[in-house]
């Protein structure tokens, strides 16, 4: 969820500064979209993955102060609640061995992460959603000590009046519940991508990951289940969407743009449209005054950084401080296991890549109506969902992974210029998890046909089977 920032209280006086400043980067960040003043000499790809500290009973064990306090790792960072932390990459180069490479320090920070928690008597799991935790767990009592956190939630409440968040979400159960802070938004964990991109291709790629999104949640749901209940494929998408549910500025409690969102539309001439609906559309949230100069753009960053897009714009700095472009692909949800973890990456950088230099952009050919139904048809219904294509024909899911996603996938990652095992292996991964339709997400379901309906053998095999280290289309039941 960002940075720390130095209080958590604000005047109005804080709001009228930051909104001038907000209003002035912006048009900086305008006047460097038209002079090409955005860097870029190499592909670079990174990521963040959120995971679950978990006690011997496979409950959340909110334990992340004393936790990172002992491992001291700058990499691993904590997230919104005291039993989640988040691991995240140093920038790589986006060719060769990237994806085994990725795999490798995964494993090793992983490694040393569960190491050091089984010295506080617990363990890492990654899942979307962790099975055993309660809406009990989901208190400002767990929230992490830092003031971001406080902040963002004293200010959601501020715009919605005072008035409890409202979760309801139907699938094969419903959940209706009430809650008074954002701490339900901790119960979802993903792996978030970021590439780097050029600016010349900043809109194609921006288009492009929105394209693969249904997809993409189709291939990797992993969060079927929440408080006890069956409900969405990947539940995570509306849990995120409702647990921070305030609007823009027409009415901040049903405003028609929502802070985590599909987002409005495609990007038409540069991101910069992005940037400048934020500043339109959503009042501040963190109105934290910076003493910066304006080209570090420190009160857009911090302001874009409160809006959630599944996917979204950054903009970063190199080590001379010139800024680059970046997209951050939020969709995917955390685990099963390292390998699928590092195929799903493969699988959307390849894809994305294709689509970028096909000859005819693919934003011409899906409207970004139907790719914004096929995210929510595939965060329903996972690999049984029907979506819409570039041909203007809806498949299931699984026909459009297999003859159109993968391919687009493999044909990317060689032109990035990829190692070919690799290339075979990872891709290897997702296609027999798409052809045993042995997602994270059925997995699960299909345990608790089998052995009953109990969250808490649930979790407990399937930490076990993820701590085995394969695929998930190879996990037993």
């Amino acid at each position: 969820m960002g940075n720390e920032i130095p209080s958590s209280h604000f005047n109005l006086n804080d709001l009228k500064v930051f909104t001038k400043r907000l209003r002035h980067e912006t048009q900086l960040v305008s006047e460097w979209f038209s002079n090409n003043h955005f860097t870029f000499e190499q592909k670079m790809f990174g990521y963040e993955l959120e995971a679950w500290l978990v006690d011997k009973n496979f409950q959340p064990a909110p334990i992340n102060v004393r936790f990172l306090q002992e491992l001291n790792d700058p990499l691993v960072v904590p997230e919104l609640a005291n039993f989640n932390i988040e691991l995240n990459s140093l920038p790589q180069h986006l060719n060769n061995h990237v994806f085994s490479d990725m795999e490798k320090n995964l494993n090793q920070i992983y490694s040393q992460c569960r190491q050091r928690a089984q010295l506080l008597d617990s363990d890492l799991v990654m899942i979307g959603i962790l099975p055993t935790v309660k809406e009990s767990d989901l208190s400002l009592e767990h929230m992490s000590d830092s003031q971001r956190y406080r902040a963002l939630n004293e200010q959601i409440f501020r715009l919605r009046h005072g008035r409890p968040l409202h979760i309801d979400i139907k699938g094969e159960e419903h959940l209706r519940t009430k809650h008074n802070d954002v701490m339900l938004e901790a119960a979802a964990t993903s792996l978030q991508l970021h590439l780097q991109i050029p600016p010349h291709l900043a809109t194609r790629y921006y288009n492009a990951a929105i394209i693969l999104s249904g997809s993409m949640v189709a291939a990797t749901g992993n969060a079927p289940y929440l408080f006890g209940k069956h409900l969405w494929e990947e539940t995570r998408i509306p849990l995120f969407e409702q647990s921070v549910s305030i609007g823009g500025h027409k009415n901040s409690d049903e405003g028609h743009l929502k802070r985590v969102s599909f987002g409005t539309g495609y990007a038409k001439n540069s991101l910069l449209e992005c940037f400048q609906e934020n500043l339109d559309h959503f009042p501040v949230i963190l109105p934290v005054l910076f003493d910066e100069p304006p080209e570090k753009l420190a009160h857009l960053r911090l302001h874009n950084g409160t809006i959630w897009r599944w996917n979204r714009p950054l903009i970063g700095f190199d080590k001379q401080g010139k800024p680059h472009l970046r997209i951050e692909h939020r969709v995917i949800s955390a685990g099963p296991s390292m390998i699928d973890t590092v195929a799903n990456a493969a699988l959307f950088v390849g894809a994305v890549k294709s689509l970028v230099e096909a000859d005819d952009p693919p934003e011409q050919m899906l409207s970004f109506t139907k790719a914004r139904k096929n995210f929510y048809a595939a965060a329903q219904s996972g690999l049984q969902a029907d979506l819409h294509w570039l041909d203007n024909k809806q498949k299931n899911a699984k026909e459009n992974i297999l003859k159109q996603i993968l391919p687009l996938a493999q044909s990317g990652l060689n032109r990035l210029k990829i190692n070919k095992h690799d290339i075979q292996l990872y891709l290897g991964i997702i296609e027999q998890r798409i052809t045993t339709g042995q997602t994270g997400a059925n997995w699960q379901q299909r345990f608790i046909a089998a052995h009953g309906h109990s969250m808490s053998a649930l979790t407990t095999t399937y930490a076990k089977l993820q701590q085995h280290g394969k695929p998930v289309h190879k996990w037993p039941i």
